[in-house]
């Protein structure tokens, strides 16, 4: 039996930010909810999450997730003082307790794995996560004998010169039996620079104790201010980017692209500099995406290139040819093999196979059919000013340049429409529709005085 409790109640002063240190994000996902995430691999029965600065915000944002507890801490006296928190929400808690920082989202969900399998075949009192660091100034050692019992954990102002030597710190992360830990926590005392309650404390009233070392000492970074909210994204990236290109993506330029952990990428997937991949998004094989293009919570199939483009909230199939300089957004439905190109903007529209609008165009609340064209410059005017209105464009249906076509309005199959035409009503299939003045010529104009 496992549960957890995830310290998210202080404000984090050097965030510089009123909203709460583990709302902060990290490729895509707050500190806190990876926090969380981090223990995927394990059967949990309690998640408690204890809050303190703003915490309803804290308990909104998580609102979404399954099972979460929480707990007020209604003065931050310490991370001693954070456990003693929830002694009366696990009364007669039989099992073990996890406690993890929700300022700590790089833990691997493989390390707490083997973290909780450590303490409960050695049948611990307390594990400790541990971490080895190529330099440790600033941080508490941890000392151990052969076995990796604990001995003592010394801060590094007090270590002498060769305890300093040590390179073993306190990640900070525990796993706790609960009803020795429960035992401990009313002696914790304030006896410190800090006049706080430190959960480190309890190791001196528990047996035994024992580290376990991360494999990767980032792992156990924490978040205090914006530099190393960035450091920790860089981690994040190439930890991400690594995998993929494993799993065989191309990516030309890695440090140049960014690519949220929700993104499923597939084989031989090509990924060109300055590639930005957002939410929850998908590309399939032979895919060409970049440079330059932003991908957010879309689907893309596969033998697609987005050249310079922005697509978000779209799905895109086969064969189709994006950009560049277009941009695809809110629930476009791209069919197969078709093309949009230079300055072409589209919006909550669904467009058949075989269809192209190569530039400088806008279509919004559209449905187009199969081998549509779309001139240069052709307009779907969607928007009365208080209203939304729909255009219906059939199959086979070509519009010459800067055309306007002014909704809610269809334009049958196979239907013609002359260049610079506004059309305002209903066309029939298989016909031309010219809607424009004719043009008129004023002879001698400029010998006029």
């Amino acid at each position: 039996m496992v549960a957890v409790a995830i310290l998210a109640a202080g404000r984090g002063t050097r965030m510089r930010s009123d909203l709460p240190k583990v709302l902060h994000t990290l490729g895509g996902h707050s500190l806190v909810e990876r926090v969380l995430d981090s223990c995927s691999l394990l059967d949990l029965d309690r998640q408690i999450v204890i809050i303190g600065y703003q915490g309803e915000k804290v308990k909104q944002a998580l609102s979404h997730r399954q099972g979460v507890e929480f707990v007020e801490q209604t003065e931050q006296l310490g991370t001693g003082h954070a456990v003693q928190q929830v002694m009366s929400s696990l009364e007669g808690y039989q099992g073990d307790l996890l406690v993890l920082n929700g300022d700590a989202p790089l833990l691997r969900p493989e390390t707490l794995q083997k973290l909780v399998a450590t303490h409960q075949t050695k049948q611990n009192a307390a594990t400790l996560l541990t971490a080895n660091l190529p330099n440790p100034q600033g941080y508490g050692r941890v000392f151990c004998n052969g076995d990796n019992l604990v001995s003592h954990i010394i801060e590094d102002r007090d270590c002498n010169i060769a305890q300093k030597q040590n390179r073993r710190v306190n990640a900070g992360i525990y796993c706790f039996n609960w009803q020795k830990l429960a035992e401990s926590l009313p002696k914790l005392s304030t006896d410190n620079d800090q006049q706080e309650y430190y959960l480190t404390e309890v190791v001196d009233y528990l047996n035994p104790v024992m580290a376990f070392d991360a494999e990767d000492f980032r792992e156990t970074r924490g978040i205090n201010d914006r530099q190393q909210l960035s450091a920790a994204y860089d981690i994040l990236q190439a930890r991400i980017k690594e995998d993929w290109m494993k799993a065989g993506v191309t990516m030309i330029d890695p440090s140049s692209i960014t690519i949220d952990e929700d993104v499923q990428l597939e084989p031989d997937v090509i990924l060109e500099p300055q590639t930005h991949l957002r939410g929850n998004t998908t590309i399939a094989t032979g895919s060409r995406i970049g440079p330059g293009s932003l991908i957010e919570n879309s689907q893309i199939g596969t033998n697609v290139s987005v050249l310079y483009s922005v697509v978000t909230d779209a799905e895109v199939a086969a064969n189709s040819r994006i950009g560049p300089y277009s941009h695809l957004r809110g629930g476009v439905k791209l069919g197969e093999s078709c093309r949009v190109g230079n300055f072409v903007e589209i919006k909550k529209t669904t467009i058949g196979a075989n269809t192209n609008m190569a530039h400088l165009s806008y279509l919004g609340d559209a449905t187009l059919g199969d081998n549509v064209n779309i001139g240069a410059g052709t307009i779907t005017a969607n928007y009365d000013g208080k209203q939304k209105h729909p255009t219906t464009i059939k199959q086979g249906t070509k519009t010459g340049s800067n055309s306007v076509l002014v909704a809610p309005v269809t334009l049958g199959e196979n239907v013609t429409v002359a260049a610079g035409s506004v059309v305002t009503q209903n066309v029939n299939d298989n016909a031309l529709v010219v809607a424009r003045s004719r043009q008129k010529e004023i002879p001698n104009w400029n010998d006029q005085e």
